[in-house]
């Protein structure tokens, strides 16, 4: 059972950080669902990676620095979706 819950957890802060995310954008939080939950849970992974990176400590659990790091990178990845999508 906590292999679901974990899931349902992954869902829920993946759709809540690119929901947000997409709102800091300007897009205005209407990426739809499935939209925000993927970027969220892209962006958790980047967000992860870049705080690696700058020596910023990991990010585990359910928590604010979580759900900070998630949104910080689902913001990387809109932008770089962004300046994809310019071109």
């Amino acid at each position: 059972m906590p292999e679901i819950q974990n899931l349902l957890v992954w869902l829920l802060l993946g759709g809540i950080s690119g929901w947000i995310a997409s709102i800091i954008a300007g897009k205005n939080g209407k990426m739809g669902l499935v939209a925000n939950i993927i970027v969220g849970i892209i962006g958790a992974f980047i967000g992860g990676w870049v705080a690696g990176l700058l020596g910023l400590g990991p990010a585990t659990g359910l928590n604010l620095w979580s759900f900070i790091v998630s949104v910080a990178g689902a913001l990387i990845l809109l932008w770089v979706i962004n300046l994809l999508n310019r071109n």
